[in-house]
């Protein structure tokens, strides 16, 4: 008779075929998709989305498409491929405000990040007790400089939603920018209290606030943790991990961070000038000595 094989070994191979079969998400065109309040993508013009690295377990996906209310349902472990149905609405407040993120995140100059923050404030004339609109307003806010007024709307945010991990990591970022180092480490540490751990936004704030203060082996620290929890989805931050490492003087670890960044933005904005500086940092990893 055939050795059982242990419960615990089973249980590690199914988590393990779980983790690396990709999770399928299927709603309407155009949706965002959040996992767990971390932001994963977009649906495709069939309404589908496939993610790879959701490790198995209980998770919240969360679902916003323009002229439908968002919903957030679960998705329990062990499941793969998830359909949410959404329904249309005709809340004023909630279409005015999925105009401004829309704006938001479009928004190239002053003018149209004043019409963003325009569509953000009807809805909250709609609806004042709206802590996701207020959120939207200060990061536009903060885009215009107008740290004062950003910071009024985090407030109000935080009173209609106490626990606010998002609204917790842009007061960060907005301390960061008026120079409050104290202040901003600890509204982001706030933020990833409020998380349970799991909030990328803070942990890229923090490294960037290690970074003016020159504490670079600090910023490496906090790039990597928000790389592991947002699995790929933002390719920027391994440019931002390369540059730290050159900072810190380990090409190495700068190509492979690099690397990874063309392997996601091939064509991304910072694409040309890394491309223009791998061969050296390759060089220097190597021990290789350019002769002027």
């Amino acid at each position: 008779m055939k050795a059982l094989l242990p419960l615990a070994f089973l249980l590690f191979v199914s988590v393990a075929i779980n983790a690396q079969t990709p999770l399928v998400i299927t709603t309407e065109p155009n949706a965002i998709i959040w996992i767990d309040e971390i932001r994963r993508g977009t649906t495709d013009a069939s309404g589908k989305l496939s993610l790879t690295k959701v490790p198995a377990g209980r998770h919240t996906v969360r679902v916003r498409a323009s002229g439908f209310k968002e919903t957030a349902v679960p998705l329990l472990p062990g499941r793969r491929a998830l359909a949410v149905k959404l329904i249309t609405t005709t809340d004023q407040a909630e279409l005015l405000f999925q105009q401004a993120e829309t704006a938001r995140e479009k928004a190239r100059d002053e003018a149209t990040r004043q019409q963003a923050a325009d569509l953000y404030r009807q809805a909250i004339k709609l609806r004042p007790a709206f802590p996701a609109a207020r959120v939207g307003l200060a990061r536009i806010l903060l885009d215009l400089n107008e740290f004062k007024e950003a910071h009024v709307e985090i407030d109000a945010a935080r009173r209609a939603r106490p626990s606010y991990p998002e609204a917790s990591a842009v007061e960060g970022r907005i301390y960061r920018e008026e120079a409050f180092d104290r202040e901003a480490i600890s509204s982001f540490r706030r933020a990833i209290r409020e998380a349970g751990g799991v909030q990328p936004e803070a942990y890229v704030g923090l490294a960037k606030v290690y970074e003016d203060k020159g504490q670079f082996e600090q910023a490496v620290a906090e790039f990597r943790r928000a790389i592991a929890q947002l699995s790929d989805s933002e390719p920027v931050i391994y440019q931002m991990l390369g540059a730290a490492y050159e900072k810190i003087e380990k090409p190495k670890e700068a190509v492979v961070a690099y690397e990874k960044y063309l392997e996601l933005a091939p064509n991304g904005s910072y694409a040309a000038a890394i491309r223009s500086i791998l061969e050296q940092l390759k060089r220097d990893a190597a021990g290789e000595q350019i002769i002027p």
